[in-house]
């Protein structure tokens, strides 16, 4: 009910917004054919050794008077393998209206909170799409209304979250999945209004001179879920979604010193079990312009740890994260981005690959891979041991 309520909202703005002004947008966006190639055999019958996707994402831009603007981006993905991963989601359909004073975001949109380069541990507003890509990067829009407050001694944001978005997994034909199937449809919540209870949010950010730093409060329904046992409705064996009532605050901070760049993120939790703490930081290093060649290479090393141990939902409870980013600085934008993640609890060990170069100005080619070199049978990513793979997208801008 309370979603409805939102939503007529959205609509009668919108409709205000809209009357006096002519009707035109901005279209701008892209085409995604992506294929993936699984090095193993899968682990489970039912998986394919390869899969192949298309997605779309346009985005439409009015701009209105003083800067307000009108945003609506659509996003669908139809796949060859993994029904769950055929999927259509609004990444953003808002109003921002802005004034003299502040500014305010009304509708579905994406936030992004973080500083560090292989995890995001302060960015908690928006769902991971985890169907996309086993890094998490990818994000649901979610329904928001956002106010900011930009002054000269900082900006402070505060959000009303009136509807809560479930995390996306593979089904049962998909890869990157756990021994058991997890059913989105049997999602269980602590909160007696499920998906309709309200969250908010209370950031404060500045920069002081080589500091740049962010600090926030969330309340509300947490973004990492539990997993409970179960049955789905032919009685098989399923794994559910626990979705709880979390607090938590959370401080991002990074520094510029000549060549080196520092980052740090911590939060701290209560809600979720036994309140915990959990940090990662660490450092870039660039070479710039190496031998007059216009080439820069970055050193990357961050740690990141957990005090839930094993228990730890993100499963980076005590990890060491090594990497390099090359940037060729040419007129195809190349630049590649290898890394390196070792727990150091267990065995396990991962390497990654992001690679990416614009053919032409409106043709853009990504190539990334994902190797679990090894991993013990209590971690996270056991069930993942032999999806080592290589993803290839062709995309046209428009």
């Amino acid at each position: 009910m309370k979603i409805l309520v939102f939503l007529l909202i959205v609509k009668m703005v919108l409709s205000l917004v809209f009357i006096p002004q002519p009707y035109s947008f901005d279209l701008s966006g892209n085409v995604t054919v992506e294929g993936r190639y699984f090095f193993y055999e899968p682990l489970f019958a039912e998986q394919e050794r390869h899969d192949i996707s298309l997605s779309i994402e346009p985005e439409f831009y009015h701009e209105l008077d003083a800067g307000s603007s009108f945003t609506f981006t659509p996003f669908i993905r139809t796949d060859y393998a993994d029904s769950e991963r055929s999927h259509f989601d609004i990444r953003e359909l808002n109003y921002l209206w802005v004034n003299d004073i502040w500014e305010m975001r009304l509708g579905i949109s994406k936030v992004f909170w973080g500083v560090t380069e292989f995890l995001h541990l302060v960015d908690i507003i928006n769902q991971t799409d985890f169907v996309e890509y086993i890094d998490g990067e990818d994000k649901l829009g979610q329904p928001m209304i956002h106010v900011s407050i930009p002054r000269e001694w900082g900006v402070v944001d505060f959000f009303i979250l009136p509807y809560f978005r479930e995390r996306t997994f593979p089904g049962e034909k998909g890869r990157f999945r756990s021994l058991l199937a997890v059913d989105t449809d049997r999602a269980v919540y602590e909160s007696a209004d499920e998906e309709n209870h309200i969250d908010f949010a209370l950031r404060y950010s500045h920069t002081v001179g080589d500091w740049d730093f962010g600090m926030y409060h969330f309340n509300g329904t947490g973004r990492e879920p539990a997993f409970l046992t179960g049955v789905d409705s032919d009685g098989r064996p399923v794994i559910r979604p626990f979705y709880e009532l979390i607090d938590q605050t959370g401080l991002d901070l990074q520094t510029v010193q000549g060549n080196w760049l520092l980052k740090l993120e911590s939060i701290y939790r209560s809600g979720q079990g036994e309140s915990f703490y959990a940090a990662v930081g660490g450092f870039e290093y660039s070479f710039v312009n190496i031998a007059l060649s216009g080439i820069d290479l970055g050193l990357i090393g961050e740690w990141a740890y957990d005090d839930r141990g094993k228990e730890a939902t993100t499963g980076f409870n005590n990890d060491i994260m090594i990497g390099t980013r090359l940037e060729i600085n040419d007129a195809s934008s190349t630049e590649v981005l290898a890394g390196f993640n070792e727990d150091l609890e267990n065995s396990d060990r991962i390497f990654f690959l992001e690679s990416s170069r614009r053919l032409r100005d409106n043709l853009k080619i990504v190539v990334d891979a994902y190797f679990v070199i090894d991993s013990s049978e209590d971690s996270t990513i056991y069930s993942f041991r032999d999806d080592d793979n290589m993803k290839v997208e062709l995309s046209w801008y428009f």
